[in-house]
C-alpha cells in the first residue's frame, strides 16, 4: 500500500518521496549493482583468469564512500532528481543535459539490461532447459510489471529482502564449491592443473598469475596501473554519477541515512570476491573439460558456444554440487539478483527519459502525462534490450564481465571528467 501511495506523484514514483532509511538505501545500492551478470560474469572471468577481476568489486568499497561524503551533498543542495538535470543547472545549458540522458539510456540498453537478461536466461537454460528468448521474455515481463506499478519505493523495499536472499544463497554455494576442492589451499594447488583433455601449448592453460590481484604492467591481462588508476575513473563514473546508483541516495530521508547506506554497501562489496570469483575458479578445477575448453568445436559440444564456456561456471556448480532443494534456492538467488538489477535500471531509465527527454519535447506535459510516459518507456526499453541481445551473446569471447567493462571503459572517462569539473572547478561552464 505504501508503495502504491508513493507512486501517485513524480517524487514518490521516481524518488520514493525522499523518505528511505539507511537500510533500504544500502541494500538497494548493493542489489542494483549486483545483478545476475555478476554471478555469471564474475564467476566466468574468475574461472578464465583468476582473482584479479575481484579488484573491480573491491574498488567500489572506497568509491561509494566518496559518493556519500562528496557528491551526494552537492546533488541534494542542487535539488535535482537526475544527473543530467544537475549538469544542466551547473553549466547553464540544455545540450549537455540531453546528451548525457541519451548516452545513459544507450549504455543501459547495450550493457546493463542486455547483459543481465542474457546471464539470467543462460542460468535458467542450464538449470531448466528453457529457450533463451522465452526465459528472457518471462523475466522481463514480471520485472517490468512491478517496476511500472510500484515505482522506486516498491523496488527499494524489494531490494532489502533480495539482498538477504542473495548473500545467504551465494554463501551456501561458495561453501560447497570451496569444500569440493579442499578449501582455498586446495584451490591454489589444483587450479594451475585444471587443463582440458588433450590440451597442448598455452591454449586452455590457466594463467600463472591467477592468484595475483596486482599483475605485471606488460604481461598481465589486468595490469596493476590500470587496476589502480584507470579503474578509479570507471568506478567514479559508475558510483558517483550514474543515475541508477545516485537515485537510491536521492531517495534517502537525510544525508545521515544516505551516508550510513553507503557504508553498508561498502562492507557488502567485500563479498563478491568470495561468493562469485573464487567459486568460479573452483568450477574450472571441478569441470576442466567444460569450463576450460580451448577449441571452438570442443566448446560447442560442451556448452553450445564456440566462443568459450566460462560463462556456465556458476550454473554448472549449482546443478552439480547442490542437492535438489538448494538448487531451487540458488535459482531464487539468481532471479532475485536479476530482478533487482533490472528493476533498478528500468526505474532510473524511466526517470531519465521522462524528466530530461520527454519534458524537453513536451514542456507543457502535466504530472499524469509524465508518469504515463515513464511507464511506457519501460516497455520500450524491454523491446530495445531484446533486440540488442544477440550482440551481447556474440561479444568478448564469451566473457560477459569483460564485455561490460570494455564498453564502459570507452564512454566512462569523459563523463567522469565532466562531473569532476562540475564539482571541483567552479569557473567551468558550457559555451
Amino acid at each position: 500500500m505504501a508503495a502504491t501511495r508513493g507512486g501517485r506523484s513524480l517524487s514518490g514514483y521516481f524518488l520514493a518521496g525522499r523518505s528511505m532509511s539507511w537500510a533500504p538505501v544500502g541494500a538497494s545500492l548493493f542489489a542494483s549493482n549486483i545483478g545476475s551478470g555478476h554471478f555469471v560474469g564474475l564467476a566466468g572471468t574468475g574461472a578464465a583468469g583468476g582473482i584479479a577481476v575481484g579488484g573491480f568489486e573491491w574498488s567500489g568499497m572506497f568509491i561509494v564512500l566518496l559518493l556519500g561524503w562528496v557528491f551526494v551533498p552537492i546533488y541534494l543542495r542542487a535539488g535535482v532528481s537526475t544527473m543530467p538535470e544537475y549538469l544542466g543547472r551547473r553549466f547553464g545549458g540544455g545540450r549537455i543535459r540531453l546528451y548525457l540522458a541519451l548516452l545513459s539510456l544507450g549504455l543501459y540498453i547495450s550493457t546493463k539490461i542486455s547483459v543481465d537478461m542474457y546471464s539470467g536466461a543462460l542460468f535458467i537454460r542450464e538449470a531448466l532447459g528453457w529457450d533463451l528468448y522465452g526465459s528472457v521474455g518471462a523475466l522481463l515481463g514480471v520485472t517490468a510489471l512491478y517496476t511500472v506499478t510500484g515505482g522506486l519505493t516498491a523496488l527499494m523495499f524489494a531490494d532489502l529482502v533480495q539482498t538477504l536472499i542473495i548473500i545467504a544463497g551465494a554463501s551456501v554455494l561458495a561453501g560447497y564449491a570451496l569444500g569440493a576442492v579442499g578449501g582455498y589451499q586446495g584451490l591454489q594447488e589444483r587450479y594451475p592443473l585444471a587443463l582440458p583433455p588433450n590440451s597442448s601449448g598455452p591454449c586452455g592453460r590457466p594463467r600463472p598469475d591467477a592468484f595475483n590481484l596486482l599483475r605485471d604492467p606488460s604481461t598481465g591481462d589486468l595490469p596493476w596501473p590500470g587496476l589502480l588508476l584507470g579503474l578509479g575513473i570507471i568506478s567514479a563514473w559508475y558510483w558517483c554519477t550514474d543515475q541508477v546508483i545516485v537515485q537510491r541516495c536521492l531517495a534517502g530521508r537525510s544525508l545521515t541515512h544516505v551516508r550510513a547506506g553507503c557504508v553498508v554497501c561498502g562492507y557488502l562489496k567485500v563479498l563478491p570476491m568470495f561468493l562469485m570469483v573464487l567459486p568460479g575458479m573452483a568450477a574450472r578445477v571441478l569441470f576442466p573439460d567444460v569450463i576450460g575448453c580451448a577449441d571452438p568445436q570442443g566448446c560447442s559440444r560442451a556448452c553450445g558456444s564456440a566462443l568459450g564456456c566460462s560463462n556456465v561456471a556458476y550454473p554448472r556448480l549449482v546443478l552439480s554440487l547442490l542437492p535438489p532443494g538448494l538448487r531451487g534456492l540458488m535459482l531464487a538467488v539468481v532471479l532475485a539478483a536479476l530482478m533487482s538489477s533490472l528493476a533498478s535500471i528500468f526505474a532510473s531509465s524511466a526517470a531519465l527519459f521522462t524528466l530530461d527527454v520527454y519534458r524537453k519535447l513536451r514542456p507543457g506535459a502535466g504530472p499524469k502525462q509524465l508518469l504515463m510516459a515513464g511507464r511506457l518507456w519501460v516497455v520500450a526499453m524491454v523491446g530495445l534490450s531484446l533486440a540488442w541481445l544477440p550482440v551481447v551473446e556474440a561479444a568478448r569471447g564469451g566473457q560477459l564481465f569483460d564485455y561490460m567493462q570494455a564498453l564502459a571503459s570507452y564512454l566512462a572517462p569523459p563523463v567522469a571528467a565532466v562531473f569532476c569539473l562540475a564539482v571541483f572547478v567552479p569557473r567551468v561552464n558550457e559555451p
